[in-house]
């Protein structure tokens, strides 16, 4: 069977992409950057939208950011356009932006905490179907 495309990044060879705050992210996104969000429906459905963000299934990564793909993302202008990649953690935003990375594209970001931190820090997100935990004492 075939490597994944995220699979197939632990051959290629790329810097470690940064490791953003949601702050930050937030910031390069009103400077221009693409926001991309990489997790499932399933959990977008449950836990919230990420406010202007294009939605990527990171199972079609050489579709949606190939050059010469009919399938290519009509908001990438460039594979020097900045992107910040956001999932539920790091563990899900890594390889997508270690393979973008690897890639091509050399302003690739993500976000440390996922999701949950872009909520927690009050930045833009819709309602999922389940509450947000309450913070911690």
């Amino acid at each position: 069977m075939p490597n994944t495309p995220l699979e197939d990044t632990a051959t290629a060879v790329a810097a470690e992409p940064e490791l953003i705050t949601p702050g930050e992210g937030a910031a390069r996104v009103e400077a221009g950057a693409l926001l991309i969000d990489v997790r499932s429906q399933a959990t977008r459905d449950r836990v919230g939208a990420l406010t202007g963000a294009v939605v990527v299934d990171r199972e079609r990564l050489p579709e949606l950011f190939g050059k010469d793909s009919p399938e290519r993302l009509i908001q990438l202008a460039s594979t020097d356009q900045e992107i910040v990649v956001v999932c539920g953690s790091v563990d899900g935003s890594r390889p997508v932006a270690e393979w973008l990375g690897a890639n091509g594209f050399g302003q690739v970001a993500h976000v440390e905490g996922g999701f949950p931190a872009w909520r927690e820090a009050g930045l833009p997100t819709g309602a999922g179907t389940e509450a947000p935990a309450e913070p911690s004492a």
